[in-house]
């Protein structure tokens, strides 16, 4: 195994689930000093105690990510603790389900509140400690929505999409001070997001039973995010199917209105509200 996170230091939001969970295990396990944050602080705290009992380096911290001055403050501790920040991975989110005529202002403001502005403030900040250690990785995980946006998921793949221009715009500005930056752009990974999205709601066993693909595990996720940052890829898109699709969608996005009249069908079929 790579020994590229050896006693690297990486604060993972959303820690306490699905792929910021799987992050925190597989960089814990590759030598790294993880910093597991999440609202969720009892889940974040269990992640960290399963971590600690196979050896790893782990600390499970409290973070709302929508609070500027709370991402800027648990970044400053992290620097004091550690002395270091050598990767940020800005995972928190929320699922947004639902068309534009169904959902309400509220909805929209939490989504955009958690997925896009929660990403900048974790970007900021985290930039801000990298530029004056010189170095660092900022690691922002949007979604394929987020390169092809989905009808029936306008909210989410708006706000994913932002993260997206953020992350590719700032990798231009930052490399010149030794930063890098990634955004990571999967296909469905089997994490709670279905459960706990907002807007429409969908029984996950159906929507998953109507996907012509496969729900991606999400540790096979994580191993593919760090091996993306590892290369120092600039935008980290999997599976293959979601690369095909971002590829489609570059050469005629034409080609791809078939699939979405096919995705909004299931999506209204399955309205249970």
């Amino acid at each position: 195994m790579s020994t590229f996170y050896t006693n690297r230091v990486a604060l993972v939001t959303g820690g306490a689930s699905g792929i910021g969970r799987a992050l925190c295990e597989e960089l814990a396990a590759r030598g790294a000093h993880v910093l597991a944050a999440d609202i969720n602080l009892p889940g974040a705290q269990a992640v960290a105690s399963s971590i600690a009992a196979r050896g790893g380096h782990v600390d499970a911290v409290e973070l709302d990510v929508t609070r500027a001055e709370d991402v800027e403050r648990i970044v400053e501790e992290v620097l004091q603790a550690q002395g270091q920040l050598d990767f940020i991975f800005n995972n928190a989110g929320i699922g947004v389900g639902g068309e534009v005529r169904g959902l309400t202002l509220d909805q929209w403001r939490k989504a955009i509140d958690i997925n896009l502005w929660g990403v900048i403030y974790g970007t900021r900040a985290a930039y801000a400690a990298m530029l004056r250690q010189g170095s660092g990785h900022i690691v922002n995980i949007a979604s394929a929505a987020g390169l092809i946006g989905e009808p029936g998921l306008a909210a989410y793949s708006v706000t994913k999409s932002g993260v997206v221009a953020l992350s590719t715009a700032l990798r231009a500005e930052a490399e010149a001070f030794g930063v890098r930056v990634s955004v990571v752009c999967p296909g469905f990974v089997d994490t709670a997001i279905y459960e706990s999205a907002i807007g429409v709601k969908i029984d996950k066993e159906k929507f998953v039973k109507s996907l012509p693909v496969r729900l991606w595990p999400a540790p096979d996720a994580a191993r593919a995010i760090l091996r993306g940052v590892e290369r120092n890829e600039g935008i980290i898109v999997f599976p293959f199917y979601a690369r095909l699709l971002w590829w489609l969608s570059r050469l005629n996005p034409a080609l791809l209105d078939g699939l979405h009249r096919k995705a909004l069908a299931r999506l209204r079929a399955m309205r249970d509200i």
